[in-house]
């Protein structure tokens, strides 16, 4: 097409779509920027995401090493003080260094002081409101593609309370999160399905429970297995808090 004829239809608004398509002159390259854009050397990010977990207080490091040193751990202490975090943690590294063949995390499916009535779809979606914690936790650590594949095949399973009676969990890494909302019956139900070369870590705040008054068993439990060999009891305090830090001094007053 000739120029003066494109200028002429430009200026009365008839455009050819096939001509100009064929037209060289229209083509516009993007230019790059050199060596892309990098989130990590974006000095406006002021968090990044790190695979080596360190403990950042005294009470987390001696979690993490009563996990590698004993079968059973209960780790106690307030809201904010990663006591879930470092257990997913630590189960994450077992199985994929090959120490143990799978992680059950299991958690009591009970309401923080309200009802939600009854939920629609199957029992996976039934739970998944109370299991979030954990999910959230395991995303955190591995990637979707990853966690998506571990579940699928059932190297890692998430279950309620009211479904581990009768079992024997071998060769697995076991998570009891929010044991606060379990009664003396529940807690001893879970304790006693550890099985032969498994590491247990049951987790909770006493201080947090949803139950009626009297209701928890965790602080007895904690306090009866404080003394039993290969047992560890953690009891974490407000200075192990890693959270914001007007949590500590909410807790401290609330």
């Amino acid at each position: 097409m000739a120029k003066r004829t494109t200028k002429r239809r430009h200026a009365q608004g008839v455009l050819n779509v096939q001509e100009f398509q064929r037209d060289d002159r229209r083509q516009r390259n993007l230019h790059v920027l050199e060596g892309g854009y990098q989130p990590a050397n974006d000095s406006n990010r002021s968090q990044s995401f790190v695979k080596n977990v360190r403990p950042k207080s005294k009470g987390q490091s001696q979690l993490l090493e009563a996990i590698d040193s004993h079968a059973l751990v209960l780790a106690l202490g307030p809201a904010g003080t990663g006591k879930t975090y470092l257990a997913i943690t630590k189960a994450v590294e077992a199985l994929e260094s090959g120490k143990v063949g799978r992680i059950v995390l299991s958690r009591p499916a009970v309401e923080a002081g309200e009802s939600l009535g009854f939920l629609p779809g199957a029992m996976e979606d039934k739970l998944a409101p109370y299991l979030r914690p954990l999910y959230d936790a395991l995303q955190d650590r591995l990637s979707p593609k990853r966690l998506k594949a571990l579940m699928a095949e059932g190297l890692i399973e998430i279950a309620p309370v009211g479904f581990m009676r009768g079992r024997t969990l071998n060769n697995a890494f076991v998570v009891i999160d929010e044991a606060q909302n379990c009664t003396y019956g529940q807690i001893k139900m879970l304790l006693t399905r550890l099985g032969w070369n498994s590491t247990m870590v049951v987790t909770g705040d006493p201080a947090q429970t949803d139950l009626l008054p009297d209701l928890s068993g965790l602080h007895t439990v904690a306090d009866k297995l404080e003394g039993v060999g290969n047992i560890s009891v953690c009891r974490l305090t407000d200075s192990d808090i890693v959270r914001h830090p007007l949590v500590a001094s909410m807790l401290g007053v609330l």
